[in-house]
């Protein structure tokens, strides 16, 4: 019986079925809240820019960016892409609790992307990183000054704009799965208050029918 009690509090783990979309523009430090709360839950990130500084290191591109090296750089983009939908169907096979970290320029995309994942039974959240547009560009240019990858400024202020734009939209879409961070002075009082919100949601069990009846398969396969 203790298999059986281990095999159960494994599915129903709190961590499965839950996936945390992570918008903000460039320079909004997206990653950095991710680690500050989220540490230590077991979430898998799917973050193609990692992939996509790694391959661009791997063929000697600049993280800066020139216009020369658009063409190749492009086919390193395609490639980091293509490599972390692959890792993200692995995860949502698996119904493995999932952090997709994107700039939530394009709301339909995210929306779609939202209601595929409530098909499978998934709960689905956002966290908002919200910041100034003079607090993004700062970050933007210190993240080229420590080696980091940087976008054009024009194209930052651009991505600002429709990441603001879409903040209502979102709002209306997550309901009380929106939580807003503002990040524009690092605060561990803030951090801490938005960890509580993060595991809060996460002790909630899975409601859903067709996620209860995936739990209920894949139990059932581990008892054979």
């Amino acid at each position: 019986m203790k298999y059986y009690q281990e095999l159960q509090e494994g599915l129903y783990d709190p961590n499965i079925f839950k996936a945390f979309f992570l918008a903000g523009g460039p320079g909004s430090g997206k990653s950095y809240v991710v680690r500050k709360t989220t540490g230590g839950l077991g979430l898998k990130i799917v973050n193609s820019d990692d992939v996509f500084e790694r391959l661009l290191d791997k063929e000697g591109l600049s993280k800066l960016m020139p216009p020369e090296e658009l063409e190749p750089r492009e086919v390193e983009r395609a490639k980091s892409k293509k490599l972390t939908a692959a890792r993200q169907a692995n995860y949502v096979e698996g119904r493995l609790g999932i952090i997709i970290d994107g700039t939530g320029k394009d709301f339909d995309k995210i929306s779609g992307q939202a209601r595929k994942l409530q098909g499978l039974g998934y709960d689905t959240y956002m966290i908002f990183v919200n910041t100034s547009i003079d607090m993004a560009l700062e970050r933007n240019v210190q993240r080229g000054e420590r080696g980091g990858r940087t976008v054009p400024k024009a194209k930052t202020i651009k991505f600002w704009k429709d990441v603001q734009s879409n903040m209502g939209k979102f709002s209306q879409l997550f309901r009380r799965n929106f939580i807003i961070v503002d990040n524009n002075n690092t605060d561990d009082d803030v951090f801490a208050d938005v960890s509580k919100q993060i595991r809060s949601l996460l002790r909630i069990k899975v409601s859903n029918t067709r996620a209860k009846n995936w739990m209920a398969m894949e139990l059932a396969k581990k008892k054979r």
